[in-house]
């Protein structure tokens, strides 16, 4: 029989009122990922007041359901509403984070991830119940092109523009026609970019995962770089005697089965005077130091993706919040000298860890 707690009743009221608000921001996130999906932000994105009507003839949608979503957004205060003429609009600065998709702020890759992850939750309590994990291949199709969304601001915005030139004679090398490994490469956008960037420089990507380098061969074509960026399916073993000066990761390495080993194999191919960009989530492996919004979200997301890919594979599941810590001591192991975390206001998610030979 449950024991009977003596309760602030206020307290109890207040609390109970929160599981309702998280309960809303859940399916809050089916209707961004809704929004997203169909356009309806980037209809939105003129700054002018429309009607419902003006809406549905504008997408071609149905009226009663975008009534409906568009109850959804004004009560999540994502729409403004005017109750006078009953019409709608999107607030300007919603615009560069919700449809612009060259705004270094855009987020719709994190409003398409949302589904895709949380559909994932009956497989994850099986793992729970029997341990194991949910292999990369049992999520759905789109969570790549998610996640290639959501990390495409870095690559178009910051990789070329502020984190190359903050590396120690990286830019030299690749204007030069020096080589360039992007390990894990999905769907080849940093490969893209620095192809686009350096076009004496020679780069590889190369990915575990076929889909991603079908992808990254297509986006290669489509970016008029096809010829100049080689993208392979291999793991980390598949590198060992090739050097390198210039080898990235991107939220790589805490999904990895074997992170040590992974690390290890990617000394390897690091030049002896070349540079590793290690770049993570700015995340502490200590709990309550990710008492904050990164925490919030990444802990979820680890649990429903990162850490158990890993484990799917009898992995050692490190999760999201691997952190500056164990970073720095896995390579000292992997035979990296130096270690340095690169100053980076912006963005505030990703950690980039420069580690040299």
């Amino acid at each position: 029989m449950t024991k009977i707690v003596e309760t602030d009743k206020v307290k109890v009221q207040q609390f109970s009122a929160r599981i309702m608000e998280d309960y809303g921001n859940t399916l809050r996130g089916a209707m961004l990922y809704i929004g997203d999906q169909l356009g309806l932000f980037k209809a939105l994105a003129h700054g002018e007041w429309v009607t419902l009507e003006e809406l549905a003839q504008q997408t071609g949608y149905n009226a009663r359901y975008l009534r409906e979503w568009l109850g959804s957004m004004v009560t999540g205060t994502y729409v403004a509403y005017d109750r006078e003429t009953r019409r709608y609009r999107m607030p300007a600065e919603f615009v560069p984070v919700l449809a612009d998709e060259d705004s270094p702020y855009f987020a719709g890759g994190i409003l398409q991830l949302s589904v895709p992850f949380v559909s994932m939750a009956p497989k994850v309590i099986d793992a729970f119940r029997n341990g194991g994990g949910c292999p990369e291949e049992a999520f759905p199709v789109e969570t790549w092109e998610g996640m290639e969304r959501m990390t495409m601001p870095w690559y178009k915005h910051y990789l070329v523009q502020h984190w190359i030139p903050s590396l120690d004679g990286v830019e030299a090398k690749l204007k030069a026609g020096g080589s360039m490994l992007d390990f894990g490469c999905g769907s080849g956008l940093a490969a893209i970019m620095v192809a686009k960037a350096f076009p004496e420089a020679r780069i590889v990507g190369c990915d575990f995962h076929l889909p991603s380098i079908e992808r990254a061969r297509a986006n290669a074509e489509a970016a008029g770089v096809g010829d100049r960026v080689q993208f392979e399916v291999s793991d980390s073993d598949a590198i060992a005697g090739q050097k390198f000066d210039f080898v990235t990761t991107f939220v790589v390495i805490h999904d990895a089965t074997d992170p040590q080993q992974m690390l290890k194999d990617l000394r390897s191919a690091t030049a002896d005077d070349g540079t590793y960009l290690m770049v993570e989530l700015n995340l502490s492996e200590e709990l309550h130091e990710n008492m904050n919004l990164f925490g919030r979200v990444m802990y979820p997301q680890s649990t429903l993706y990162c850490m158990t890919c890993s484990l799917s594979h009898g992995g050692a599941g490190l999760g999201a919040c691997m952190g500056e810590s164990r970073a720095r001591k896995m390579a000292e192991v992997a035979g990296f000298s130096r270690f340095r975390k690169v100053p980076s206001e912006w963005p505030p998610m990703p950690a980039l860890f420069e580690l040299k030979p």
